[in-house]
């Protein structure tokens, strides 16, 4: 076995992977870690799935800086990986600005190949560390997903992304009872038995435990690497390719779903083929945008009533609303049947218009857009 030896006088830009199943708060926690006094300044890199950006209206102002990456999931292909070291070469070049960085992945991610993806490049390897692998878990739905039957036997990005946790947080326990968490918790023993588990209501959780915890294992990282036919001790630059039809989740498009080929010739430094990553082809994210107001009693009745039908199959839902009479912009936040949609802060001067996010298996997009249409102000 490889061993890879740190010197101990090198100090290192520690980084935390914040993943988790659609849904399961991982903007939430974000917005906790951005504004609780920590004593750390942090850097995001924040990857979103769908082509909206929602998330950046989500994500409260802060003192830190976010990068948005909305080209597919950070895990799908090399060169997307590749903007993802892109970006922290630039972080690098401004270090003395952070003492932490936080990559939020897509909630469809496999975190395994995005911590591989710092120790393919040794000019970033040999500035940065990974400190934690942390995943969220949605008490009330990660069971739905762990145990998936569409997912079963496949690739299933939620259990990918308990067994690669450092730590793992599960979020929501206002809405379980303790027979229901003990037993969440033994399942997510079978999966991961060297992980700490932790509890939180909203993200909000002792942040020591989470930060700064020096909870990676490198062993892992390599042993995995071998299974993506990662090199990690070739430093030689490398041609790869990828081929594949794109009908990947990350790669449908917001108004148009549909199949095409990629065909990448990089000749780029200490790159290393990947082999393809598949998503769940069935799971699609739907956007929509809509310059016109909302009648907002007719929003929330056919989100009720459409989230109540086909809840099952839709794993998150999440907009920014212009709602007629109204000054302020309304957020929605939905998870499979529950949901929330309230008002938040007044527009001010920016422009009204309303960003919707549908993530799920076997949507209609055309029945989605038809129905909030007719929500419309005449």
């Amino acid at each position: 076995m490889n061993m890879h030896i740190e010197p101990a006088s090198q100090q290192k830009l520690p980084i935390t992977i914040l993943t988790g199943f659609l849904g399961s708060g991982k903007t939430t926690l974000l917005n906790y870690i951005l504004t609780e006094r920590h004593g750390h300044r942090i850097a995001v890199i924040e990857n979103e799935y769908g082509e909206v950006d929602v998330d950046s209206d989500l994500v409260l102002a802060s003192d830190e800086e976010i990068f948005q990456m909305q080209n597919g999931c950070i895990c799908c292909f090399v060169d997307v990986r590749n903007d993802l070291i892109d970006v922290m070469k630039k972080l690098l070049s401004h270090k003395d600005k952070f003492d932490h960085i936080i990559v939020e992945t897509s909630g469809l991610a496999d975190p395994t190949p995005v911590a591989t993806a710092f120790f393919v490049d040794r000019s970033v390897a040999d500035e940065v560390e990974l400190d934690a692998v942390v995943t969220l878990v949605d008490a009330m739905h990660i069971d739905q997903h762990l145990y998936d039957p569409v997912l079963d036997g496949s690739d299933n990005q939620a259990v990918n992304q308990i067994v690669a946790a450092d730590r793992i947080l599960v979020n929501k326990i206002d809405l379980a009872g303790e027979d229901a968490l003990g037993s969440l918790e033994t399942s997510l023993r079978r999966l991961n038995q060297t992980a700490p588990i932790l509890r939180s209501s909203y993200g909000k959780v002792d942040l020591s435990n989470i930060l700064g915890v020096k909870g990676f294992r490198p062993s892992y990282v390599r042993e995995r690497a071998e299974i993506l036919d990662i090199d990690m001790d070739d430093d030689r630059d490398a041609e790869h390719h990828h081929h594949h039809d794109c009908k990947e989740p990350c790669c449908d498009h917001a108004h148009h779903d549909h199949g095409h080929h990629h065909h990448h010739d990089h000749g780029r430094e200490h790159a290393t083929p990947l082999r393809p990553h598949q998503h769940d082809a069935t799971v699609k994210s739907h956007s929509f945008v809509y310059p016109e107001a909302f009648d907002g009693e007719k929003l929330a009745g056919f989100l009720k009533g459409y989230l109540g039908e086909h809840g099952d199959d839709i794993f998150r839902t999440k907009g920014i609303v212009s709602v007629a009479g109204d000054d302020r912009f309304f957020v929605l936040q939905a998870v499979h049947k529950l949901v929330d949609f309230r008002p938040d802060h007044a527009w001010g001067e920016d422009k009204r218009k309303s960003k919707f996010v549908f993530i799920g298996r076997n949507l209609d997009r055309e029945s989605i857009d038809r129905n909030l249409r007719a929500c419309l102000v005449p």
